[in-house]
């Protein structure tokens, strides 16, 4: 299991691409993984045979832990009388695999150079629909879940404060002392758990009843990137105060500008110039107008990001996931349909590092793609504020004519949302912004390619 990420701890094999006995070459993708920042296929290490598999699909392990033993030698044989499971490696046949990582309840990695021992592997259940925590919280899972040592455990327990629902200031979002005790002083409530693999939902600190299968009913477990959708959503509602405020914005002009560029455009840069970069030019100048739409909490602080990154949610056949453009305002038009399309085709390729998917400071989703016409999207955590851009369309609009009399025009426009964190942003200012980023798209210069 790769180290996708300085964060990540931890990943979920979720499908072979290649069996026991296939021949596979070097940089060839062998399997697929997800962890809590993205989906990736991963390579084989050399040119060889698969010759076990040790990790099965949808189980999840820990990173540097062997998932499967690659032949190496031309040749090398592939045990076919003994099960897949427990097709072992000769302690003289040379292998690729990554050391593994020793945890509790788990027996001493064999040396290098002495057979494994066989042993059958158990089929992993389906994770049960109501799995109960009984964990004292020192474990792994519960070390990664919760984002913080032993001592801020104990000091949230105490005051009956929810860890998983704090935006920690330490690496990889960690709740340090620092932040639990300051929360604590603040005397803000205590945020109330999110649901997630290990229970109900939580409703005033009570747990709900799960809802039981009636006959006929399919059950399947959540995919990993299903459940940590859930869990960032309910925990980013419970985070941030949210409010949401719409705008109609006139894409005439700008539709013009597309039509009479398009072509140079694409022999220029050999990209399709879509409405998106216009919005994101438009949304990068209206953070550098008002600073505060670019900012994250941090218990009583304020951050003031420096950096403008664009997250843009690409919707998956699997789920959701958002690739991140840094340093969008350094980009001309060009460069951030470039960065876009190479950030989407990615995506849905399963090509992202993890690094492509954090330090986002402002997102962007686009729900008109499917002909929605309006939404209230919920704050990518720990950023404040998300756009939501409604479906671009002909419209007819009543304008002043030119002598004063009303008329009605075709018109090319949109609905755009913005939800915002009121703890920190007003309606004032998050409506100041979406006029900004109106006035911005409705008069984009053609010089502005």
């Amino acid at each position: 299991m790769p180290q996708m990420g300085e964060s990540i701890a931890e990943g979920t094999l979720s499908k072979w691409l290649k069996k026991v006995g296939d021949e596979v070459k070097r940089d060839e993708p062998i399997f697929e993984i997800s962890t809590d920042k993205v989906d990736a296929e991963i390579p084989a290490p050399a040119a060889g045979v698969l010759a076990e598999i040790l990790v099965k699909e949808g189980e999840t392990v820990a990173v540097q832990t062997v998932v499967a033993r690659l032949e190496t030698e031309k040749g090398a044989a592939i045990g076919t009388s003994a099960p897949p499971a427990t097709s072992g490696v000769a302690g003289s046949e040379p292998t690729r695999a990554a050391k593994t990582e020793k945890k509790p309840g788990t027996s001493a990695p064999q040396r290098e150079g002495t057979p494994a021992p066989v042993q059958p592997r158990q089929p992993t259940p389906a994770p049960a629909i109501a799995e109960s925590h009984t964990g004292n919280g020192d474990s792994f899972e519960d070390r990664v879940r919760t984002k913080s040592s032993p001592l801020v455990r104990k000091i949230a327990a105490e005051h009956g404060v929810n860890i998983a629902s704090l935006q920690g200031s330490g690496i990889a979002g960690r709740v340090t002392k620092r932040d639990i005790i300051g929360f604590i002083e603040s005397g803000a409530p205590s945020p109330v758990a999110a649901p997630g693999l290990h229970g109900g939902v939580q409703s005033g600190g009570h747990a709900l009843p799960l809802p039981q299968a009636w006959p006929g009913d399919v059950v399947e477990p959540m995919s990993k990137m299903r459940a940590l959708i859930s869990d960032h959503m309910v925990a980013s509602r419970h985070t941030s105060a949210h409010v949401t405020s719409f705008i109609e914005i006139d894409f005439t002009r700008v539709a013009r500008i597309r039509a009479k560029k398009r072509s140079e455009f694409d022999a220029a840069t050999g990209q399709k110039l879509t409405y998106m970069p216009f919005i994101i030019k438009a949304v990068t100048q209206g953070i550098q107008a008002f600073p505060i739409m670019n900012s994250s909490v941090a218990g009583t602080n304020i951050i003031y990001r420096k950096q403008i990154n664009i997250g843009i949610a690409v919707a998956l056949d699997w789920g959701l996931i958002v690739p991140v453009i840094k340093r969008a305002d350094d980009l001309s038009l060009s460069g951030l349909t470039r960065a876009l399309n190479d950030l989407a085709a990615r995506a849905r390729a399963k090509k992202l590092s993890p690094e492509e998917v954090q330090e986002g400071t402002f997102t962007i989703t686009n729900p008109g793609v499917f002909g929605s016409l309006m939404g209230t999207p919920i704050i990518n955590q720990p950023q404040v504020a998300i756009l939501g851009v409604g479906a671009i369309e002909k419209r007819p609009k009543v304008l002043p004519g030119a002598d004063g009399e009303d008329t009605i025009a075709i018109r090319t426009c949109a609905y755009f949302s913005i939800s915002f964190d009121h703890r920190v942003i007003d309606g004032a200012i998050a409506d100041q912004f979406l006029a900004f980023v109106k006035k911005t798209i409705e008069s984009f210069p053609e010089t502005g390619l």
